[in-house]
């Protein structure tokens, strides 16, 4: 019983030796922080969790949707095409990656395809806000075959450039959610290969 007291005591003398670090450190910060998007700190705290799970900064800054077993990059384009119409974004440009890299190695490989969707006044509002949102523009869906042959869908975690900094303008905010949630729905739809499915 000893034992489990001390181990107690430690962890808890611990938890406030990190807690007086984190003050020490993120204090000179305080007033900064404050000032950040009510949601930026679980945006950044999601952030820090998958990065510690899976040890790559690339895999901690997207979104990622497995592809229902069975459906071809076909099926997937379709359901995404037809998601992409009805909420009125254009498919602005397609990058057949794998086509390119078969071409210039003359051997074959795995499918891996970008879709590049915008909204054209929406991404002139963020351009107006802040030229660095130009990095984001045209929001980008990759379909990838992994080495298995599994389909993927992946693109850049939005609600970091929404709630990662300063609050956005109200109206530009609603306006970058909307395309955040039309850009959801064209994964979603995508990945079960359903252009139907909500």
């Amino acid at each position: 019983m000893g034992f489990i007291r001390n181990l107690l005591a430690l962890i808890g003398l611990l938890a406030v030796i990190g807690i007086v670090v984190a003050a020490v450190k993120l204090g000179p910060y305080y007033d900064q922080i404050q000032q950040l998007d009510d949601k930026a700190v679980s945006v950044y705290a999601d952030l820090g969790q998958r990065l510690l799970e899976t040890g790559s900064a690339a895999d901690a800054t997207v979104w990622r949707y497995k592809v229902k077993e069975g459906a071809s990059p076909k099926d997937v384009e379709e359901a995404m095409e037809f998601a992409a119409n009805e909420h009125n974004f254009k498919n602005v440009g397609e990058l057949p990656l794998y086509e390119q890299v078969e071409a210039m190695t003359g051997e074959p490989y795995r499918f891996v395809k970008v879709y590049m969707y915008c909204d054209a006044l929406t991404a002139a509002k963020m351009l107006d806000y802040n030229n660095a949102m130009s990095a984001y523009l045209p929001c980008r869906i990759v379909l990838v075959e992994d080495p298995d042959g599994q389909l993927w869908l992946y693109t850049l975690n939005l609600d970091l450039m929404i709630h990662g900094g300063t609050p956005l303008p109200e109206d530009l905010k609603e306006e970058a959610l909307e395309v955040r949630n039309v850009i959801k729905d064209i994964m979603e739809r995508g990945a079960k290969a359903d252009p139907f499915a909500f």
